[in-house]
């Protein structure tokens, strides 16, 4: 007979499913954290959004795997909208 999966893994399988309308992960414990950043990993719903959403949670363990696994945001250059030398 299979055991049923554990609340805390039907918590994460669902915070997966909605991290598009998540706004915060920064209450999260760190193991639970981490857990969800690997299921990410795993699920492939790494975006942009989503790792902004894990680096500003600024929990030590997040930063390091992230920079262990040389993933990087992307840099959007901003251009000025209007010069403010005379000439």
């Amino acid at each position: 007979m299979r055991t049923p999966p554990s609340l805390l893994s039907l918590t994460i399988d669902s915070a997966l499913l909605n991290l598009p309308s998540i706004s915060d992960l920064s209450p999260l414990p760190d193991h639970i954290l981490l857990d969800l950043f690997l299921k990410t990993l795993r699920a492939g719903k790494l975006n942009e959004k989503v790792l902004n959403l894990f680096v500003a949670t600024g929990k030590d363990e997040v930063l390091s795997l992230i920079q262990s696994l040389n993933i990087r945001q992307t840099l959007t250059p901003v251009l000025p909208t209007r010069c403010s030398e005379k000439f």
